[in-house]
């Protein structure tokens, strides 16, 4: 590819910053790094490639500082990552040979469900929150992680925080344990993803690994602060990037 300059370099290292400060407490750090890509001249494909490599640094970052903190049970979780894995493999496949066209009309309407959905609900902890210590249903997790898997392999954006809402929703925990379920099940499908990418050969090693760097400072930060100062920092970010990614997307495809 092209030579990158040194401006658009340190866009992306910012983006890449952010992103992983936001995906750490709510998800949606798809919004600035894929458009950055985008505007550094790679491919789509390339892109969605590239992004993942980045992404596994975060959200690896991330899942390992909520589980230090006790704020997720891998041995109630094996079902949901097991079909994560699955659906995001079956998902990167097909987002290798779907046209990146109909992808672009079919993700704000997806997104803006959520963003309005998220606006008109309160995201907080259930009033009868389960106790995090007892198995969620084995089923809502297949059903959970195969749909957010594939999602996540076929686009991305915005599936740490749909992993936040369907898991205060489907499994009643906490909203800070909810976090922890989403940031693990986020790295998985992006590492599973990013596997996949590879295969196809479409990732930008380079690009990947310095963003990845980015993401992996501002994931510490973000985790850190999310366990600090709980729901009051999760429910606005939470909101305001699924909004902004919603407007993003919509403003991309329909324009």
């Amino acid at each position: 590819m092209e030579f990158i300059s040194p401006e658009i370099w340190a866009l992306l290292s910012l983006a890449a910053f952010v992103a992983g400060f936001i995906d750490a407490i709510a998800g949606g750090g798809g919004l600035l790094t894929i458009p950055a890509l985008l505007f550094a001249g790679l491919p789509p494909h390339l892109a969605l490639g590239t992004n993942k490599l980045a992404a596994s640094f975060g959200s690896l970052t991330a899942s390992i500082t909520f589980y230090k903190k006790r704020l997720f049970f891998p041995n109630f979780w094996l079902v949901a990552m097991a079909c994560t894995a699955i659906g995001a493999a079956l998902g990167t496949v097909a987002a290798y040979f779907t046209n990146q066209q109909v992808l672009e009309k079919a993700l704000p309407i997806i997104v803006l469900f959520t963003a309005v959905y998220s606006l008109l609900t309160k995201l907080k902890t259930p009033s009868n929150a389960t106790d995090p210590n007892t198995p969620p249903s084995q089923a809502k997790q297949c059903v959970q992680g195969t749909v957010l898997g594939f999602y996540d392999g076929i686009a991305g954006p915005g599936t740490g925080a749909f992993w936040t809402l369907s898991t205060l929703k489907l499994h009643k925990l906490d909203l800070l344990y909810s976090s922890g379920v989403a940031r693990t099940m986020n790295f998985i499908s992006n590492f599973v993803s990013l596997v996949t990418f590879i295969i196809l050969g479409q990732v930008s090693w380079l690009i990947g690994l310095s963003m990845g760097l980015c993401i992996m400072a501002g994931a510490y930060i973000g985790a850190h602060s999310a366990i600090r100062f709980g729901a009051n920092l999760i429910r606005p970010i939470f909101i305001t990037g699924v909004s902004l990614l919603a407007i993003k997307l919509c403003w991309n495809a329909w324009a």
